[in-house]
Order: structure tokens, then C-alpha cells, then sequence
């Protein structure tokens, strides 16, 4: 049996040297200075077996963007079991306490990026948003179907960026659902790091903005450079090199259209590369060539767990009026488990134990997965994953959940 208990800060470099074991991972000294320094901020538990830290889970203090509000959301992270300890029950009894933890503290939801899709469905977690990977090919002028902003570009010190692009960064938040707050450790730690964790041939970051300099910012670009070719390969004077996008936000389409024509002619590149953007990304229909625009990957990102399903459900705005029974199971949770009747509108919801007959009947796995609007209930009722008892009940509830954009999740934590 494995004891488990707060993770005291002494036992950081401990709990480092076991999620390095994990994930194969060997960090130079920065790096797992960061790493120190964040899971310092963490709430962390951990399963020792006698003096041995046999297993380890943390957690940010997040609130998430959901529709029509902003909730208190943990995000998971460094969660890991020594190798000598898998298989014994010990992920699970760190899950549980978590959510255990979770619940506590009135947190409806918590969240986590899944290093392995098939771990998380059993303890509820659902794939709640999607992301792409865009390439594009800028050997040639970015050929675009709007006008681009023409307001000034200007190049913004990273030292200086948290100041500018954080107000904007979140007040956009807002209008997806799925995005964490970010702190200013998270912003300089993260994202404005002067080497890049993963890719040292990475340059600096880079940031562009848009706009008047006396105005408020309509959107900004952070973006870093290296030249084309594996470590080791032979650089070839003149070669075209790689943009990596790492985040683009714009208050109008024409400024994003400016930004993304910005990168795309940048002096001595010829590809431009931007990871985790959404599904429904305006530059892959303002763009005018399709080949040149394409989407490269396509994979699961922000994965959530409804801890408190009446709070969640009733703390979210409504597209439209719905009346449903919704049968949930929910395993782990039993205080989630039941019939309920769930009344929702653009007046607000209800959500009340209920008698009669289910319309509707999902495990809460599923019910996290359409939470945010990014997976539709008919859907998962055509993968078999929900039972429809009452014909159109699936379509009413999709309606309702309905966002004017898809949930995002650029934050990999």
C-alpha cells in the first residue's frame, strides 16, 4: 500500500527526477530550474511507498474560459509512476484524491493535457477541444481573399510583451471557451523563454503587434525562427528557414489576415508552421490557395473533467432553450450519478433530480466532451457512446451547447 500525502517543497527535486524518469526526459539546468520554480506555485500530491516517491500529480491554479463565464479549473500536470510501481493502483488513487481535492475546494472542473489518449477516459476526463497544425508554404506571397489591416506592425521587446499582449491575451480569452488564465510566471516561463525547451535551434521569441502606438494593440504575433534542417544537417547559405507560430491573436479577421502575411514574408524563410491552432481558424478560409494553406495534423488537446456536473452545467451560458432528463454515470463521483432534469436557456438553467424516464443516458466521460460545444451529442450517440431514448433529445441538447466558435486550447500544460 502506498501512502498518499502532500508533497512537501523539500521533495520537489525529488518529484522532478521521477517525472524525468517518465517521460525520458534529461533537462539542462534552466530548464529544470523552471520546472522547480513552477511545481513550487503547484499544488502537489504524491504516493510514497515507505521513503520512496513512487508516484506524483500537480496542479495549476487555473480558472478556464467557458461559455458565458470563467470557473475555477486545476490543471493537472507532471503526472507520473515510477516504473517499479506501475499497474498497483497507483494512478488511480492519485486521480481520486485530486478530484477528491478538486471537489473540496468547489471547483467544478479540472483539466489536463493527456500524454496518452487512452489513460484519462477512466477517470471521466473527456477530449473537450480539438487543434490543428497549419503549414504554409512562404516561398511565395501569402495570397489572401480580405484585405489585411494596414495599420503599423511593430516589433515589441519580450521583456516588455507580458505588459502589452497579456491584456489582450485575456480579453480574448472570453470569446473561446477552453482557454486557462495565464499568469506572469507562465507568460515569461513558458512562452517567453529565451531558449526554447524543445528545439534549442530555435531563435529568441519574436513578437509583432498591430496597431497606432498611442492605441490599444488589435492583435500580436509570437513567432520564433531557425534555419531548415535536423540538428546536425549541413546549413546551406541562403536555404529557407522555418516560422514557428506559437500564437496568434486578432480582434478582426483583417488583422489576423496582417499578421499571418507578416510571417509569411519574413527575409530567408520559406515555411511557416503553427501548432495547436482551432479547427475553425479564419486563415483557412481567407486564405486563397488551399494548397499553399493546409492543415498538416489534426489531434485531441484540452481534456476535462465535469467534477461538479450541476454546477457546471448551470454556471454556463445557453445558445438556445433545451429540456432534457440526462442519465449520467459517473464511477469515480457518485454524487454526479443519477437522472436529472436539466432546463437551460439564455436565461440561465437548472439542473434537479428527476424521476421520470431518461431522454438521454451518458457516462460523464462523454457529458465533459461536449461540455465546452467542441464534440455534438449526436455525434457520440452515432459512436454508440450515448444512448438516445427520446428521439431529437440529442439534437435539442447540441443546439443549446452550441458556441459561436469552436473551444480552443493553445495552452499545453
Amino acid at each position: 500500500m502506498v501512502d498518499i500525502r502532500e508533497v512537501p517543497e523539500s521533495d520537489i527535486d525529488r518529484a522532478l527526477e521521477l517525472a524525468y524518469l517518465v517521460f525520458h526526459d534529461r533537462p539542462e539546468k534552466e530548464a529544470r530550474e523552471r520546472h522547480h520554480a513552477l511545481l513550487a506555485r503547484c499544488d502537489r500530491i504524491g504516493a510514497y511507498d515507505g521513503t520512496v516517491l513512487a508516484g506524483f500529480m500537480a496542479a495549476y491554479d487555473f480558472r478556464l474560459s467557458v461559455p458565458g463565464a470563467d470557473l475555477p479549473c486545476p490543471g493537472l500536470t507532471f503526472v507520473g509512476v515510477a516504473p517499479t510501481h506501475r499497474r498497483r493502483g497507483v494512478l488511480t488513487a492519485l486521480m481520486d484524491e485530486m478530484l477528491r481535492r478538486t471537489a473540496a475546494a468547489g471547483s467544478p472542473l479540472a483539466a489536463l493535457w493527456a500524454s496518452e489518449a487512452a489513460i484519462y477516459g477512466r477517470f471521466g476526463y473527456g477530449s473537450a477541444t480539438t487543434a490543428v497544425t497549419i503549414e504554409i508554404d512562404s516561398t511565395r506571397p501569402l495570397a489572401l481573399r480580405i484585405d489585411p489591416d494596414r495599420r503599423p506592425l511593430r516589433l515589441v521587446d519580450p521583456e516588455e510583451a507580458v505588459a502589452v499582449v497579456g491584456p489582450f491575451h485575456e480579453a480574448a480569452r472570453a470569446a473561446r471557451a477552453g482557454r486557462p488564465t495565464r499568469s506572469a510566471e507562465r507568460w515569461s516561463e513558458e512562452w517567453l523563454t529565451e531558449q526554447d525547451e524543445e528545439d534549442e535551434e530555435l531563435s529568441p521569441p519574436r513578437i509583432i503587434v498591430l496597431g497606432e502606438p498611442d492605441q490599444p494593440i488589435a492583435g500580436y504575433v509570437l513567432y520564433r525562427t531557425k534555419p531548415e534542417g535536423g540538428a546536425g544537417t549541413a546549413r546551406v547559405p541562403g536555404a529557407p528557414g522555418l516560422v514557428r507560430v506559437d500564437e496568434l491573436e486578432a480582434d478582426t479577421p483583417a488583422v489576423a489576415a496582417a499578421l499571418w502575411e507578416c510571417v509569411a514574408s519574413l527575409d530567408l524563410t520559406g515555411r511557416v508552421s503553427a501548432w495547436g491552432r482551432p479547427v475553425d481558424d479564419p486563415l483557412l478560409h481567407f486564405a486563397a490557395d488551399r494548397d499553399q494553406v493546409r492543415i498538416t495534423a489534426q489531434f485531441p488537446a484540452l481534456w476535462l473533467r465535469l467534477v461538479d456536473v450541476g454546477t457546471a452545467l448551470t454556471r454556463r451560458s445557453w445558445a438556445a432553450p433545451v429540456e432534457v432528463v440526462l442519465e449520467v454515470h459517473d464511477v469515480r463521483m457518485p454524487a454526479n450519478a443519477g437522472r436529472f432534469r436539466l432546463r437551460a436557456g439564455p436565461g440561465g438553467a437548472t439542473y434537479e433530480h428527476a424521476d421520470s424516464a431518461a431522454d438521454l443516458a451518458l457516462d460523464v466521460t462523454e457529458l465533459a466532451a461536449c461540455y465546452l460545444g467542441g464534440t455534438r451529442v449526436a455525434e457520440l450517440v452515432a459512436a454508440g457512446l450515448v444512448r438516445e431514448h427520446t428521439p431529437g433529445a440529442a439534437a435539442a441538447l447540441d443546439a443549446a451547447l452550441r458556441t459561436p466558435l469552436l473551444p480552443h486550447t493553445g495552452d499545453e500544460f
